[in-house]
């Protein structure tokens, strides 16, 4: 019988029990969020077949940061703290991945890790459609890549991260999943993201649309407001997959790449009123798909960034979550009170105060 090769993983031990490492050196990492345009695209399900319209999905960092802090915990057990939810506590490998955390424990199991307590803290509302869980995996994975860096092991480069953060969520979610959220926290800044769906290569490709002092400059261009009711991304993918693999409005999905490549474009050329009308163009396509992706609030703040010459997009999968607004600075100046006086109207709704973030995780 032939001798069985033994790869690195199969020898890989992990991280081990962390806790005496972080008593004298405790770990933060920190990821931006996003907005974003030509979502579901960077779904394998629609980019494969698609391929030959070259697919592409924009997405800009956003400076709401989700920071993570590795502290030692007693024992080997793993303990998760995050705003919103109870702590948990679970024994190495025992964790259940489709608890609020599980996404969590399922990174730390794939390092390892043990006797560790992980503070996980969020610049962003819950559940806002702004990439949150994806973020805090992108940034949980640094984390542990700095402890690697502790131990005297090779660090992870971002690269992989994104492609690790991704592997990991999807097995998690057990549902098809995008990359352009793991992406964004990752590299930051506002890039369009091709999906070349050849499985020789990188399964993206990026090129930024701006850079430098046009990075601040955008920042005079855009509104983001929280509609104040949390969303549920895989119900809306769900329906927009089925629909796709039924056969149904594939057409419309046709005009989405299109319209993903006029706003990209648009971007690059600085022409901020083709890229409202684009914007304003694919959202109603979205919506005649899937009504649910604005409820009535989003449906009139849109209806108001229309009136004001910017356009209107809902992030994520929409149904809930946040909408934002893009156009020329004078319209932007001009929309900002008028959503601020519509958002007043729902107590847990509001404008969010944010920038663009150039520097991805750190």
């Amino acid at each position: 019988m032939a001798e069985k090769t033994m790869t690195p993983h199969e020898n890989d031990p992990g991280l081990g029990n962390i806790g005496p490492l972080l008593d004298n050196h405790p770990i933060d990492a920190s990821a931006p969020c996003r907005i974003d345009f030509g979502g579901t695209l960077d779904i394998s399900s629609f980019h494969y077949p698609l391929r030959h319209l070259v697919p592409s999905t924009v997405n800009i960092a956003l400076d709401r940061r989700t920071t993570v802090t590795l502290r030692p915990t007693t024992g080997d057990r793993i303990r998760i703290s995050s705003e919103g939810f109870a702590d948990a506590v679970f024994n190495p490998s025992t964790a259940p991945y489709d608890h609020p955390l599980g996404l969590m424990f399922a990174v730390t199991d794939y390092f390892n890790a043990r006797g560790v307590h992980i503070h996980i803290h969020s610049a962003s509302p819950p559940r806002s459609g702004l990439g949150g869980s994806s973020v805090a995996a992108v940034a949980l994975i640094a984390a542990f890549s700095k402890v690697l860096g502790c131990m005297g092991k090779k660090e992870i480069p971002r690269e992989r991260m994104v492609l690790l953060a991704h592997a990991i969520e999807q097995g998690v979610a057990g549902v098809a999943c995008g990359l352009q959220d793991q992406l964004a926290a990752a590299f930051g800044g506002v890039n369009a993201w091709t999906w070349p769906a050849n499985p020789d290569l990188l399964p993206y490709a990026g090129r930024p649309l701006l850079k430098g002092r046009a990075l601040r400059r955008l920042d005079r261009h855009l509104i983001v407001a929280y509609l104040g009711v949390t969303h549920v991304s895989k119900d809306v993918n769900r329906s927009w997959v089925r629909q796709f693999i039924t056969g149904k409005g594939r057409e419309n999905w046709h005009e989405i790449v299109r319209l993903t490549h006029d706003f990209a474009g648009a971007i690059a050329r600085w022409n901020m009123t083709a890229a409202a009308d684009a914007m304003n163009r694919e959202t109603a396509i979205r919506k005649a798909m899937t009504p649910q992706v604005l409820d009535d609030m989003g449906d009139r703040l849109a209806a108001a960034a229309i009136e004001k010459e910017c356009g209107a997009r809902f992030t994520g999968a929409g149904g809930g979550g946040c909408l934002w607004a893009l156009g020329e600075a004078d319209a932007v100046a001009a929309l900002k009170p008028v959503w601020k006086k519509m958002l007043a109207g729902r107590p847990t709704a509001g404008l969010l105060d944010c920038r663009v973030d150039a520097n991805g995780v750190m």
